[in-house]
């Protein structure tokens, strides 16, 4: 639709909670009556809070009912979200890095994550999600998110609009609040990673719902930008109180502004609400989400900002990441070592972990160098190491094609990730850093991460009501070692010995009991200390941490998919026993590891 005059007229408007027929029908009367307007922005959740609410937004994917004007809407959560989504999502698999909406029907958008965009030459940048960790695990925004919304506030320009869900913590600090409604210094449904988002991106009119409140703050000024900027929180469509649930904007374009019009300064203006007194009060928990947010999509040797720094030309711990591949995500803001030198060494297969820390444990098992590589010097064409082959296992982080985004945490040693094609929601690899065919062959120190790991699964898992089994394959050659885990209900975890048991008998060899005491520790314990690194073999870990072992003779046709066939058999799905029966679309696969990682993130060994 055109607009009547030469600034965009945008409509705004709070948490629709499903209410769609009504939001719409005020639309209608107001583009009737004061009209025409260019787009609507709705912000705080827009699907319904109750399963008992009727399905509205049906009608307009059906096509029963029309939407008025372009609408944009963040609140990608509540009932029925998950699957209207990620239905939208499928039908547009290609957009590449467009962000200004996925249309899920004629004029209606979901800005999808976050990202930027021109809506009537206006530049636009969203939060779409709540906070991480509020109420329902779903419709969080990711750390991703956030962090390209931090590269975004870096670019060049002005933002007119950034639209979140809820409120930036400390909003209301500073000015007069003295007619403000019930509600607005309250810090529920404020969040302190949007403040400080607000704060970077310094746009000309920030936007936000949850709060079930109308508040325009006064004008603020922002450190290091001419600008003022004028902050709307809006109510929920149809409230009691009938606070305002939408409002009207008309602002010109920054880059159609004169100098002097943006650095005009309404009397009322204030100081920035986030300056570093107010920020104080929310100084703890924010630097802990950022670290939580920004410090965990990095795929490096070593996360952890507690453990001491070594190893490097400054002394700092080796990022993996530059170290393996030349580059980092992170560039100069890493807080790891990008040692060229290391680099250098790494490339003429030195052992990371003798670079890294000066030792490795592994001694005469690891297949890497153990001394710094002069030119090449160090071997000889007959003693040199034979060549790696992370550049083409698709388990190494070091390879060009490993798909980084089903990583879920990554510590010292292993790393957690989503399996691809998994059998259940959740099924997850623990998979070692290093390139190594199995868990058995790693060191005592690697050992004690994967019993942390393991230990911090079973527990995520039962606040689920869900046991864990624990398999691994180990074959000559094994190309990159993974020890599946796959939870099942507690009701089916007594039956779990009894159909491995009777699934090995079918298939001609029975199980060994390696702990009958079902102490998990001393199994492995046991399973390593008898495994001689050359023969092949099955294990499966029981929910109750018994170990059962089965030695595959040579020239024994053992099925490669054993263990995923018999719980598939234990679930009742055994059209799920083949992992390529299963696969599903990256977006959706980012969805998983999106909620998974938000139940995970107290349980994390890596944090």
């Amino acid at each position: 639709m055109a607009s009547s005059s030469s600034s965009p007229r945008i409509l705004l408007c709070g948490d629709v909670f499903g209410r769609l027929h009504h939001l719409f029908k005020r639309v209608h009367s107001v583009n009737q009556s004061t009209g025409p307007f260019d787009a609507l922005l709705c912000v705080g959740q827009f699907f319904a809070d109750s399963p008992d609410r009727p399905d509205e937004l049906s009608d307009y994917v059906d096509g029963r009912a029309a939407v008025p004007i372009p609408t944009y809407f963040t609140g990608d959560y509540g009932v029925g979200a998950a699957r209207v989504l990620s239905a939208a999502a499928k039908r547009f698999p290609d957009r590449g890095f467009a962000t200004d909406g996925v249309e899920l029907c004629p004029n209606l958008y979901w800005l999808k994550g976050s990202g930027r965009f021109s809506l009537q030459g206006l530049s636009v940048v969203y939060l779409s999600g709540k906070r991480p960790g509020e109420g329902d695990a779903s419709g969080g925004y990711s750390e991703d998110d956030v962090d390209a919304l931090r590269a975004l506030a870096e670019q060049p320009g002005i933002v007119d609009l950034f639209v979140t869900n809820e409120w930036p913590s400390g909003v209301a600090n500073g000015a007069d609040t003295s007619e403000a409604p019930a509600g607005v210094m309250d810090p529920s449904g404020c969040d302190p990673v949007i403040a400080e988002l607000a704060a970077e991106i310094k746009p000309r009119y920030h936007i936000a719902g949850t709060k079930g409140v109308f508040y325009g703050r006064e004008p603020y000024s922002n450190s290091e930008a001419a600008h003022v900027t004028r902050f709307i929180g809006l109510a929920t469509v149809g409230n009691k109180d009938k606070q305002r649930f939408i409002h009207a904007i008309s602002p010109t374009p920054a880059s159609s502004m004169s100098n002097a019009e943006i650095r005009a300064r309404p009397p009322n203006t204030t100081e920035s609400p986030y300056q570093d007194s107010a920020k104080v009060t929310h100084a703890g928990e924010a630097k802990k989400r950022t670290v939580d947010i920004v410090d965990t999509q990095y795929w490096r040797y070593d996360v952890s900002q507690k453990r001491q720094r070594q190893g490097g030309a400054d002394g700092k711990r080796l990022c993996f990441s530059f170290t393996s591949s030349g580059n980092c995500s992170r560039g100069d803001k890493c807080n790891f070592s990008h040692d060229s030198d290391a680099r250098v060494q790494y490339q003429r297969n030195v052992c990371f972990d003798f670079l890294n820390k000066g030792k490795c444990e592994r001694g005469s098992d690891c297949k890497f160098g153990h001394s710094i590589s002069e030119d090449g010097a160090s071997f000889s064409r007959e003693t040199r190491p034979p060549r790696r082959s992370e550049k083409t296992c698709w388990f190494c982080l070091s390879c060009p094609n490993v798909e980084l985004h089903l990583v879920l945490s990554i510590g010292e040693s292993y790393y957690c990730a989503l399996a691809k094609g998994p059998l259940v929601e959740n099924h997850v690899l623990l998979v070692p850093i290093e390139h190594c065919p199995n868990t058995l062959m790693m060191s005592s120190e690697a050992e004690a991460e994967l019993g942390r790991y393991k230990s911090a699964l079973n527990l995520y898992f039962k606040n689920q009501e869900k046991s864990v089994v624990y398999f691994e394959w180990v074959f000559q050659h094994s190309p990159h070692a993974n020890l599946q885990a796959i939870p099942i209900p507690l009701s089916k975890a007594s039956s779990v010995e009894k159909i491995f048991s009777l699934a090995a008998k079918r298939t001609g060899f029975e199980f060994v009991v390696l702990n009958p005491d079902n102490d998990s520790t001393d199994g492995r314990k046991l399973l390593r200390s008898q495994f001689d690194g050359k023969s092949s073999l099955f294990y499966v870990e029981l929910p109750e941490g018994k170990i059962l072992l089965h030695r595959v003779d040579d020239n024994e046709k053992f099925p490669v998919q054993f263990g995923r066939e018999v719980l598939a058999g234990l679930l009742r799905m055994p059209d799920r026993a083949d992992w390529r029966n299963c696969k599903v679309t990256k977006e959706d696969e980012m969805m998983m590891v999106d909620g998974f990682k938000e139940g995970f993130r107290k349980f994390d060994p890596a944090r």
